[in-house]
């Protein structure tokens, strides 16, 4: 199985950012851990702060990847274009938040994603993509 991870916008500073709410670790880190609890799987990881090259990824993984997790970070409560762009592909995506966001700022309570999603999982932490991954390899 072919897996593509996306993160969006301030998920390049995990480990740095807020560690009281994302943590201590950052994610490149953890992807090394990821890999090697799933090695006979392919988990490739992308991350951007532009919401455009976003889109592009999920568009180009459509091809190339049997599911896509996606932490699009705050564009979770603002981009139509994502979420458009989620919709207008074959592979299904799994939306995933290393914090509880139904129990942060209101604004952050309505996500755009979560309809064309397969699922959403939120609030425990980076093992949200340990979830997230078990959802694709059973």
């Amino acid at each position: 199985m072919k897996i593509l991870i996306i993160n969006g916008a301030n998920l390049n500073l995990l480990g740095r950012r807020q560690p009281e709410i994302y943590g201590c670790e950052s994610f490149e880190d953890y992807l090394g851990a990821l890999r090697n609890r799933y090695p006979e799987h392919t988990i490739d990881y992308y991350q951007s702060n532009i919401e455009g090259e976003l889109v592009d990824a999920i568009q180009r993984a459509d091809m190339q990847y049997d599911g896509i997790i996606l932490n699009a970070g705050g564009y979770t409560h603002t981009s139509v274009v994502i979420r458009d762009a989620i919709s207008a592909i074959s592979k299904p995506v799994v939306e995933v938040h290393i914090s509880q966001i139904l129990a942060r700022e209101e604004f952050r309570h309505i996500s755009l994603i979560a309809p064309v999603a397969v699922g959403t999982i939120t609030g425990f932490g980076l093992k949200s993509y340990d979830l997230a991954i078990n959802y694709f390899v059973g």
